[in-house]
């Protein structure tokens, strides 16, 4: 209690300098306090948007890594590169780049059984022909679209177009993309109704007349869009007929069961472009996965290889198919322990798991995040200099009364008590100032943050714009009459369609990214903590210097050599 008393009475008696040291810690204080905000805001804005937020991932096979062991080495001394050990094997090359490195429905269902996947569902798309009374939605004549068909095939063998170790066919998402020819329609097979989300609250596709196809049938049922229904005067229960681009004999009869309308832009124009009706989201159909699996197996049984008049290459006629697999958590914390759990469950490390969900989220507080590695960097250099500047400042207070410390030493009060009356003066003083301190920046937290984030934001933009000059100034194709929705951009890819069963973030390909541009809120406890424990860090810096000169003191001659 004593020494309570004598650390206050020692406060008032030095107001002048503890005056100066408040101020210190006040400027301190209120610089932390704002950069510990922004980084809490940005923390809280991550886990509101994330706590309610239904997750979704995929496996893919990651490439890149694949390819290393196929890219040749820099030599000794870095001089010329050298090829893998046994030369580059072309056929390991097109096993690695085909359809044999997709996982197969059984392994994706192994894969669903980890604890953490709250729901599974997969797609399966086909790429088909139509007949003669079922053609796709375009704006050509027909005498003009096969003669676009020819010259596709003309350039695709100019160009020295091949596709080796694929049999003469392009496997893939694209469908039979067969020596430069394209299919028809896109045909998409759904497990569950659950899975379509294009028809979901937040979709984009609804159905006007009929029905949906029946859930998880084999029945060869589906639903077409309304322009593709107008353009071949079809109704609800007419049946449609689709073929094999590999082998027009093997056909399919189909049940329109309904007809829905989409407002997903139409690409008719590009698609014609492109030689890819498919492309077009009017040429979209929806059925059943399992449907689609019947045709597949079929297909497959009834294969036959076939030479190709113009080439000579040989290709397998059985229809080649695209399975996307898409798992469901409730949390993110399932999400990050679904890698794990698959591993277990035999899940090589050639193929790699992702969130288009968690990756579009991350890309929309991009500025936040920045601002907030900022606000730490920013937070340590004032911490820094806080501390060294206290540490002086201390070290002259402690000169300043070696005197007084000499007579309490001298008077029989022991060495560690006299360095904690000196400790619990700094204390105080520093606690006062932080407090201050925090109630100041608590109230310009948040104008400061939005100012900062405006700053930060614009800043992101800016970048952006000059990324999209350096390819030459190509606006955003998305907004393009004629171009697929959000998928415009750069190169050969603003051609793609974006496909009905995957979720592509805001911001890819051109589309325009939703980014965080203010907070709320961003004081709160785990702020007022952290302050405190700042206010301990400085006395403790600080008043260590004092207990070591006081320990070191010899009160005699402290005395002794008094002027």
């Amino acid at each position: 209690m004593y020494i309570l008393k004598n650390s206050f009475k020692s406060i008032g008696r030095s107001k002048g300098r503890n005056v100066l040291i408040g101020i210190i810690v006040l400027a301190i204080s209120v610089s932390a306090c704002i950069g510990l905000s922004i980084r809490q805001a940005a923390q809280n804005a991550k886990e509101s948007a994330l706590e309610g937020m239904s997750i979704t991932a995929t496996i893919s096979y990651d490439r890149q890594s694949a390819m290393k062991d196929f890219q040749p080495s820099m030599g000794e001394g870095g001089k010329r590169p050298e090829m893998p050990e046994g030369g580059f094997d072309r056929s390991e090359f097109s096993k690695m780049m085909g359809n044999d490195n997709s996982l197969s429905l059984e392994e994706y269902e192994k894969y669903a059984e980890a604890d953490s996947v709250g729901a599974f569902y997969y797609t399966t798309t086909l790429s088909l022909n139509g007949s003669d009374n079922f053609l796709p939605v375009s704006d050509e004549t027909e005498d003009e679209t096969e003669e676009d068909s020819v010259e596709s095939e003309e350039n695709s063998q100019d160009f020295g177009f091949e596709m080796g170790g694929f049999g003469g066919k392009m496997p893939g998402p694209m469908g039979n993309m067969m020596f430069g020819s394209m299919s028809d329609f896109s045909v998409v097979g759904y497990s569950t109704h659950a899975a379509m989300s294009n028809f979901s609250a937040e979709g984009n596709s609804t159905i006007t007349e009929g029905v949906m196809f029946t859930d998880e049938t084999e029945d060869f049922e589906c639903v077409i869009s309304e322009e593709l229904a107008i353009y071949n005067d079809i109704n609800v229960g007419d049946t449609v007929i689709f073929t094999n681009p590999n082998n027009e004999e093997e056909s399919y009869e189909f049940t329109v069961t309904g007809i829905y309308t989409s407002t997903e832009g139409n690409t008719t124009d590009f698609s014609a472009m492109m030689g890819a009706t498919s492309l077009d989201p009017a040429n979209s159909i929806y059925t059943s996965s399992n449907a689609l699996a019947v045709i597949i197996a079929n297909s497959e049984e009834n294969s036959s290889t076939m030479t190709d008049e113009d080439t000579g290459r040989e290709y397998e006629t059985a229809l080649t198919s695209t399975l996307s697999a898409t798992y469901v958590f409730k949390d993110v914390e399932s999400y990050e322990k679904f890698e794990d759990e698959a591993r277990e469950l035999g899940l090589s490390e050639e193929y790699t798991i992702s969130s288009s969900d968690v990756a579009a989220y991350e890309n929309s507080i991009t500025p936040l995040t920045t601002l907030s590695k900022i606000a730490g960097y920013f937070l340590l250099v004032i911490l820094g200099i806080g501390a060294i500047v206290l540490v002086v400042l201390n070290i002259f207070n402690v000169r300043e009364r070696k005197y007084e410390i000499g007579v309490l030493t001298a008077m029989g009060m022991k060495k560690g008590k006299v360095a904690t009356q000196f400790l619990c003066e700094i204390f105080a003083v520093t606690l006062s100032a932080v407090l201050i301190g925090a109630i100041i920046g608590g109230v310009c937290a948040v104008p400061v943050t939005n100012a900062l984030l405006d700053s930060q934001l614009a800043q992101t933009k800016a970048n952006e714009e000059q990324v999209q000059e350096n390819f030459g100034g190509m606006p955003n194709m998305g907004n393009m009459p004629g171009m697929p929705g959000g998928m415009g951009g750069m190169g050969g890819m603003g051609g793609m369609s974006k496909p009905d069963n995957i979720d592509i973030p805001e911001g890819f390909m051109g589309e325009a990214q939703n980014y965080i541009t203010e907070i709320d809120s961003a004081m709160n406890l785990t702020v007022v903590i952290q302050m405190l424990g700042i206010a301990v860090l400085l006395t403790l810096s600080a008043g260590a210097v004092s207990m070591l000169f006081v320990m070191r003191y010899d009160p005699l001659k402290i005395l002794a050599n008094r002027d």
